[in-house]
């Protein structure tokens, strides 16, 4: 693992600037962001802990719906009576995607950063385009049976990152919550 210095972040103003500056990296539960860097994938020089800022509330809106903090624990958000009767689909799917070690851990803000589970992005040794654009895509002519069959392009066949599903899943659950 490189090298890098950590911040612990006072407010959001504060954890805000920090994070702008180029090599920063925001972290709360790192339950990915250590991983790759662990895999040298990503190589921040500072991370900026913004766990003790009060981002982790779940709380309703005046329209009915809720209002979830970045820093809300994956569990958490399952285990809201709210989440359950308005959003079943999203806190199945928060249950069905990680062990409790991980849920206990990972945050909201934390999936919508999650990067794509292809097996060549995690590769440094090969070429990726969502790691370092411009390289070339190894999965479009490698081993890529697990790879999306919707929202790739000519540049990746890995598709969306975890993030954007779970978005899909919330956005899924208002809507047919609604209606």
């Amino acid at each position: 693992m490189k090298a890098f210095t950590y911040q612990r972040a006072d407010s959001a103003a504060q954890a805000a600037a920090a994070a702008v500056k180029p090599g920063a990296k925001i972290i709360a539960g790192g339950t990915n962001l250590l991983d790759l860097m662990k895999l040298q994938v990503e190589t921040p020089s500072n991370l900026v802990d913004i766990n003790r800022l009060p981002l982790d509330k779940i709380e309703g809106t005046p329209d009915g719906g809720l209002r979830i903090g970045t820093l809300v624990r994956n569990s958490d958000l399952a285990a809201d009576p709210r989440v359950r009767q308005r959003y079943g689909v999203l806190s199945r799917a928060l249950l069905a995607g990680a062990s409790a070690q991980l849920r206990n851990k990972a945050t909201t803000g934390g999936n919508l950063l999650q990067r794509t589970r292809c097996y060549y992005f995690y590769d440094i040794t090969k070429p990726c385009n969502k790691r370092n654009p411009g390289s070339g895509c190894a999965a479009l002519a490698g081993f890529n049976r697990i790879h999306a069959i919707l929202g790739t392009s000519e540049h990746c066949i890995a598709g969306r990152n975890q993030g954007d599903s779970d978005r899909g899943v919330l956005s899924s659950s208002r809507q047919h919550s609604r209606n």
